[in-house]
């Protein structure tokens, strides 16, 4: 049975909803699975004068902890097109982990959010992505098998390098039916390569 960590940074909750449904889909498939949210690094009285969710339930994770799962999902919105400080910091304090090669091999995927359409989603996956490489990583990403996101119907999120969510300029479009499914979908897809790679 394959481990999977959903690790996530959201700062207005519709990650934090993609990360609930990105663990259901590994769950499908059979995955032991933990939701843990990395620290917030804003000060409290400006994340409190920005309106982000501080009131969520997934425990905050700690680096040392990464090596003990088969595979980690990591979810964050973008800032400007790439990763935001939160999730960066986090990542930046792993080196250790990346000296002694204790993410090798581990399987790997990325799930984003941004306010509109075009920006800056697939550059946002990368920035992530770019990091699991750097571990060593194999990375599992969101193939067309999740057939939603090539919809024409309506605005959809949704790439083949990860599962993401539209959220609105001010923060008022939740993830829809189809993005939901889309990152259920990659979450089964990583625990079942994962339990395929430590079986």
């Amino acid at each position: 049975m394959a481990k999977v960590l959903v690790l996530y940074y959201s700062s207005y909750g519709h990650i934090e909803t993609m990360a609930n449904a990105v663990a259901e889909g590994a769950r499908s498939a059979g995955a032991t699975v933990a939701v843990k949210r990395v620290p917030e690094t804003a000060p409290l009285d400006v994340a409190k004068g920005a309106h982000f969710k501080l009131d969520q339930a997934a425990d905050v994770a700690t680096i040392a902890e990464l090596a003990d799962y088969d595979a980690i999902i990591v979810g964050t919105p973008t800032r400007f097109g790439r990763m935001p400080s939160q999730m960066a910091s986090f990542l930046d304090q792993a080196g250790g982990l990346w000296m002694r090669g204790a993410l090798h091999g581990k399987v790997g995927g990325a799930f984003t959010s941004t306010a509109t359409q075009h920006g800056g989603q697939e550059m946002t996956l990368f920035s992530v992505i770019t990091n699991l490489l750097h571990f060593g990583m194999v990375i599992v990403g969101l193939p067309y098998s999740h057939q939603g996101q090539m919809t024409i119907d309506e605005i959809v999120g949704g790439s083949p390098y990860g599962a993401t969510t539209i959220a609105g300029g001010q923060g008022q479009r939740q993830p829809s039916a189809i993005e939901l499914e889309g990152a259920r979908h990659q979450g089964q897809l990583i625990a079942k390569t994962a339990a395929k790679l430590f079986s």
